[in-house]
């Protein structure tokens, strides 16, 4: 429990006794003005149910704390706020315990299951996958750092009309080439056959439309559109060569995506395939139907009505008996929590899909399934780009691995240019351009609230001052040669050591690390972390312009300030390790 924590827990037991009036909570801040007092207790909720003026209150409760806090030295009252100054040994044995319970988590004994990525195997990984994919496996790490027990899942969505469009553009047009003969990633090539048939199918349309039918109509008849309906439906009737066909380009992507995968940090504990939990949700709409929980309608088609829930009737298969995305996530859901000993599943997904999720745990609940109170949709902006700043594939789409490779590039030449890497081996250089640069990627999109849109700006990310990822790195690699320069052997007494106000105010800082990572765990918010860690840099790197180390003569002050400069390298890597940030010693 920090200080903040524990003042409010004594001013909850302390209220009743005095005033005789229960559930009254009054907010405990870290005093920001320039009156003498360490933190502020705004006692304004209390002077109508107390009947009493502020400096009354301000003057009982004052007392009474204290009287049962015995680090509180000295009180005062300003206008409403109560300002509580701590004695100085507070700060010293506040680091101390926070250096002794740095690495201790209590376990929550629930187990959270997060779903991110799950992509289509008709194209490469993009922009909006990237933000998917740092979003849900920082969530996860955040989730892991404050006790819970943390699967990382995703669904792969590795059938469907979609895949047939790239498999159909490769017969007519591939010649037989393979990612080894082009020397293109696997998910690359086959997203390439993905636009090809796009390409294909909007001629057709053209030439329909000019030999005079209706443009709606052409898009329904035209050819390849028939025939990869066709190649559809030989899939879910195990056709042999259409099935060996699917297998041999999606082995193609999933080997891109692992490399993608790979390079962005990000992993999973569960893989999940659509071609093997679709006809799970067949059997659960069969069994709706037998219940008179789904209906049919005269094509055949299976719907779901939801408008007693004020939503919509819900296509769940289609009068072929094909399945649709929806059938799918049915059936994965139930397998999950049949699979898993889980308490929470969270869908890390774009806001586009709000509403198919809404639908999705309604249908789940109507069927009968508690836990789909236990569904989670974290629902997070799209990402936008300044205009020209990347490369992008038919103009709209930012390649996930382009997008990689520019970051890097950046951080090499950002760093070049301000010589931040000069003393480093070639090796250690590439290294740091690498953590540099994926640092700068991430730590941008995450320190946004998931749930905003947001502009991501290459070269503001990269920037090495401000909100950024290699400003914290920075001063992590700072602290580091900081440490080595004085020799610093770890823990020790620092003797009866006085700290001053930007000491106080980053132990203070540090004293909130845990309380911070449970509001992020609790609001899946990655952001919240990644501000706070920026603020604890900001505060250390205050501390470190104004008050020597390495060349301090008084020996308490040099250990009481080294042990400060350890444990804040030690949040920050922590911090930035939950953003899938890494670290390098020097920069």
């Amino acid at each position: 429990m920090n200080i903040i924590q524990h003042i409010q827990s004594k001013i909850s037991e302390i209220i009743p006794k005095l005033y005789n009036v229960e559930g009254v909570n009054l907010d405990v801040q870290k005093n920001k003005t320039e009156f003498e007092g360490d933190f502020t207790i705004v006692i304004f909720p209390l002077v109508k149910l107390a009947k009493k003026s502020p400096d009354a209150i301000g003057n009982e409760l004052g007392e009474a704390i204290k009287n049962e806090i015995d680090f509180i030295e000295s009180f005062n009252i300003v206008k409403g706020f109560l300002n509580l100054k701590l004695k100085d040994v507070v700060f010293a044995n506040q680091l101390s315990e926070l250096q002794d319970d740095f690495d201790n988590v209590t376990p929550k004994n629930s187990t959270v299951m997060v779903e991110y990525s799950s992509p289509n195997t008709n194209k490469p990984l993009h922009l909006g996958h990237v933000r998917n994919n740092l979003l849900g496996y920082s969530v996860a790490e955040i989730l892991k750092a404050d006790g819970y027990n943390v699967i990382k899942s995703q669904i792969i969505n590795d059938r469907g009309i979609h895949i047939c469009k790239s498999m159909l553009a490769w017969e007519k047009f591939g010649n037989g080439e393979t990612p080894e003969s082009t020397g293109l990633k696997g998910d690359k090539l086959v997203g390439n056959y993905y636009v090809e048939f796009d390409k294909l199918y909007k001629s057709e349309i053209k030439a329909m439309v000019a030999d005079g039918i209706d443009e709606e109509t052409a898009k329904k008849q035209a050819p390849s559109i028939i025939q990869a309906q066709e190649m559809l439906l030989k899939w879910e009737n195990n056709d042999p060569e259409v099935r060996k066909l699917w297998a041999m380009m999606n082995e193609w992507v999933y080997a891109g995506f692992n490399e993608t995968y790979s390079r962005l940090g990000v992993n999973f504990d569960q893989v999940q395939y659509e071609s093997n939990t679709y006809i799970l949700g067949k059997d659960l709409i069969q069994k709706g139907l037998d219940s008179g929980i789904l209906y049919k309608k005269d094509d055949g088609s299976i719907w779901c009505d939801l408008t007693d829930e004020g939503l919509d009737q819900k296509l769940l298969l289609r009068s072929d008996g094909t399945s649709v995305y929806m059938t799918q996530d049915l059936g994965t859901a139930v397998e999950r929590f049949k699979e898993n000993d889980i308490q929470k599943l969270i869908y890390t997904v774009g806001n586009e899909q709000d509403y198919h999720f809404q639908v999705l745990f309604k249908i789940l609940k109507k069927l009968g399934y508690e836990w789909a109170d236990q569904l989670y949709h974290l629902s997070y902006g799209m990402v936008e780009l300044p205009e020209g700043k990347m490369k992008s594939r038919e103009g709209t789409v930012v390649d996930a691995d382009e997008l990689v490779e520019e970051m890097i590039s950046t951080a090499k030449e950002k760093s070049e240019e301000l010589g931040k890497l000069e003393t480093l081996s070639d090796e250690d250089k590439v290294k740091s351009y690498e953590t540099v640069g994926l640092g700068a990627l991430k730590y941008f999109i995450l320190k946004v609230d998931p749930r905003k849109k947001m502009l991501f700006n290459p070269a503001e990310s990269i920037d090495f001052n401000g909100n950024t990822g290699p400003f914290i790195q920075y001063t992590y690699a700072r602290i580091q040669s900081l440490l080595t320069k004085a020799e610093y052997a770890g823990k020790g007494n620092s003797g009866a050591y006085v700290p001053n106000e930007s000491e106080k105010e980053v132990i203070m800082l540090l004293a909130e690390f845990k309380e911070v990572v449970s509001r992020s765990a609790e609001s899946l918010s990655p952001a919240l972390v990644a501000n706070y860690v920026y603020e604890l840099v900001k505060s250390y790197n205050s501390f470190y312009q104004n008050n020597p180390i390495v060349k301090q003569e008084d020996l308490d002050a040099k250990q009481f300030r080294l042990q400060v400069s350890d444990l804040v390298g030690k949040t920050i890597k922590k911090a930035l390790t939950m953003l899938g940030i890494n670290v390098v010693n020097r920069m």
